[in-house]
């Protein structure tokens, strides 16, 4: 039976770049993720839309649901769940941990 190693919190940005109600692209571990923070809650999914992986960090953001900005695909921000197609393939998400002003993410 293998063994799954559990990613490290990988520093990412810090909370004062990523307003409230706004969304922001940062690489971590080789990937395009997508940082929203609603309420003053930070989530974080994969920003390429699984549809035609459309950029979700130049989209909409209302609530917890980001609005792809090519065809309006739409996605929970805290799960990475389709909530409206075009897309049937749900986003990768990511845990995120706030230490002090920096946002730190890893693998779920």
């Amino acid at each position: 039976m293998g063994t799954k190693t559990v990613a490290e919190f990988v520093k990412v940005a810090l909370t004062t770049e990523v307003s409230e109600g706004k969304m922001k692209a940062v690489q971590v571990m080789g990937h395009e993720v997508c940082l929203a923070n609603v309420g003053g809650t930070h989530y974080a999914i994969a920003n390429l839309c699984t549809h035609v992986h459309g950029p979700l960090s130049l989209g909409s953001l209302k609530d917890h649901i980001v609005t792809c900005p090519w065809h309006g695909s739409q996605f929970d921000v805290r799960t990475g769940e389709v909530k409206r197609g075009p897309a049937v393939k749900p986003e990768p998400a990511y845990e995120v941990k706030i230490d002090g002003t920096t946002i730190l993410l890893r693998e779920k």
